[in-house]
């Protein structure tokens, strides 16, 4: 899941942090879908536009940040529903 996403980012990364440093980037499939201040406009924009669809949200410039939910590693949630 999301391969297509991370790859599309590796690929430009370095381009869209030229331009856009320290936004944060929306990432659909092999396209670039949007640029936003925050992670939480980044997060809302993308539910918006992709409903529980998959879809990337990387800080341009900066390494990604590991984030685990436990509930979700233990089962007492689920991401699909």
């Amino acid at each position: 899941m999301l391969d297509i996403e991370r790859d599309t980012y590796s690929k430009h990364a370095a381009e869209w942090a030229d331009l856009h440093q320290g936004k944060f980037a929306v990432v659909k499939g092999d396209s670039l879908a949007g640029v936003f201040d925050t992670i939480d406009d980044a997060l809302a924009a993308g539910a918006r536009s992709y409903g529980l669809q998959p879809f990337l949200v990387r800080q341009l410039g900066q390494p990604p940040e590991q984030i685990s939910i436990p509930a979700l590693v233990m089962g007492l949630l689920r991401a699909h529903s």
